[in-house]
């Protein structure tokens, strides 16, 4: 027997070396962790536990007979972020370049598998040369088996995808359905074709980075929606984003013990101007009615008119929604569009209530944004927002002008609470327009037209354009104090704990793709 466990441990630790010391210094000098070292930081120490490392390739072609792929060039298996199960899979860059064959996916979707069947989120750590060409069809296939599985098991299980090398042709796809992708700076990228394809086909010339490293996918293309400066970091945020996500769709976030406190703020006071044309960082209002001031923004280079994250309130994980007026007047565009409405649907799916902060002029104007489609685009937050059960709770910090404010969680498509400050502006448009199109004849029969349409803005604002209006009619449910936002925010969330919504029975709605 000793004999025998001899020999086991000899071939565990030539897998263990992957492609060998050499490839393993080469993956160091570009910078790289090896796929067991970032196993290790990503997991609590001592959790992981290896499955499959002995699969072999069954390929014959182009010499593959006679080369050995020591797990097969990916490292599979289970562990543990802050005591809770995970998956994962590490691709190995020094085996076959991590290039992924039939039994490379095997491994991968296996644990895939296992994830879904127990209830645990799946973290792919992707560093591969794409498809491994020698086995032909075969790879593409071994890809579909990943897609299939990534689609099937959205909404179910949380799934992450951390880019720490390259990714190219049908590699990008598994990643792009998976609900987080998370890139390292100057060291990964992500792209159908690459720079010598295109500059075959097109004759445009581009480098790797710039045409798919982590800033173009962070801030151009919004594939990307977290990036670190380097693996360790980039695990790290891995381990932060789990802490506020639940382990499957079936359960409720982690709670977290939170101090006691009254809720009562008197910098909000101060941190929204009441003039409406003067810009501010919504991010200042976030953190300071959020736990500990502590929020993990989401997609925060793209889309910088809308923002969303992860945060708590009295411990609970919430999603939040904000406007961000420094950028665009926190007018929705498409991108900030398909932004929010992703986001809005990844809490549905995984049971986070959503707060959304509203301070909006309506969805921007202009020739491109109507050609590129801001209509489908923009019925994408109506619709996630209307599908969404879980608690939705909308403050009007400042502006809520027409369609813009029916989209971002108002009482008509389903809003739980909707509250607003007495500052507020809600109204079908700004008095400014309003007062153009209501009162045009009386301004320009005017002897002093100036002055006659500074009244007709006046008369305006104080009819229509202030929050009692809506809250006589019950689309406001209170007008509260900025003040007392996060301690309301307190007292609704825990109203709101155990609602029960569901929707009419359906294979699936068809959202405006």
């Amino acid at each position: 027997m000793l004999n025998k466990i001899e020999e086991l441990d000899v071939r565990k630790r030539k897998v263990e070396l992957g492609g060998g010391e050499k490839r393993i210094e080469s993956q160091h000098a570009k910078g790289k962790l090896t796929a067991r070292e970032r196993i290790s930081i990503l997991l609590d120490e001592d959790s992981f536990v290896e499955l499959n490392p002995f699969i072999e390739h069954r390929g014959t072609h182009f010499g593959l007979d006679k080369l050995e792929a020591p797990g097969e060039g990916v490292v599979t298996g289970y562990g543990k972020v802050h005591g809770r199960g995970v998956y994962v899979f590490a691709q190995d860059f020094t085996v076959f370049g991590g290039a992924l064959g039939e039994m490379h996916s095997k491994k991968i979707t296996n644990i895939m598998d296992l994830a879904a069947k127990n209830g645990c989120p799946v973290i792919g750590l992707n560093d591969s040369g794409g498809a491994r060409i020698q086995e032909g069809v075969v790879s593409l296939d071994a890809y579909g088996q990943i897609f299939y599985r990534n689609s099937i098991y959205s909404g179910v299980i949380p799934q992450i995808s951390v880019i720490m090398g390259p990714s190219a042709g049908g590699a990008v796809y598994s990643p792009a359905i998976t609900d987080f992708v998370f890139m390292v700076e100057k060291t990964s990228q992500m792209f159908i074709t690459g720079p010598k394809v295109i500059e075959t086909v097109t004759g445009e010339k581009i480098t790797s980075e710039e045409l798919g490293g982590a800033r173009v996918h962070s801030t151009i293309s919004g594939n990307a929606h977290f990036t670190s400066p380097s693996e360790p970091e980039v695990l790290e945020s891995v381990r932060r984003l789990l802490s506020f996500l639940p382990q499957n769709n079936l359960e409720d976030p982690p709670r977290v013990y939170a101090k006691e406190d009254d809720g009562w703020c008197e910098e909000l006071l101060d941190v929204v101007p009441i003039e409406g044309t003067k810009v501010y960082d919504i991010r200042n209002v976030i953190h300071l009615i959020v736990d500990e001031g502590d929020f993990m923004e989401v997609h925060e280079n793209f889309a910088k008119n809308i923002v969303v994250g992860f945060a708590r309130i009295a411990g609970q994980s919430v999603g939040i929604v904000a406007n961000q007026p420094k950028m665009m007047a926190g007018g929705l565009d498409i991108d900030s569009s398909d932004k929010l409405s992703r986001f809005v649907r990844f809490c549905d799916a995984f049971n986070i209530p959503i707060i959304t902060l509203v301070d909006v002029t309506g969805f921007f104007p202009g020739v491109m944004q109507e050609h590129r489609g801001i209509i489908r685009h923009g019925a994408k937050i109506l619709y996630a927002y209307s599908e969404a059960t879980v608690p939705k709770i909308t403050v009007i910090v400042r502006k809520a002008f027409g369609g813009a404010y029916v989209a971002l969680n108002s009482k008509s498509i389903g809003a739980d609470l909707v509250y607003s400050w007495p500052n507020a502006e809600i109204a079908v448009m700004g008095p400014e327009g309003a007062a153009n199109i209501i009162f045009s004849k009386e301004i320009n029969e005017s002897e002093d037209p100036l002055t006659t349409r500074a009244q007709k803005i006046a008369e305006y604002r104080e009819k229509f354009a202030n929050p009692y209006v809506a809250a006589s009619m019950g689309m406001v449910d209170d007008v509260i104090d900025p003040r007392a936002t996060r301690k309301i925010l307190k007292q609704s969330l825990e109203m709101l704990k155990n609602k029960r919504e569901t929707r009419p029975p359906k294979k699936h709605g068809n959202i405006p793709l």
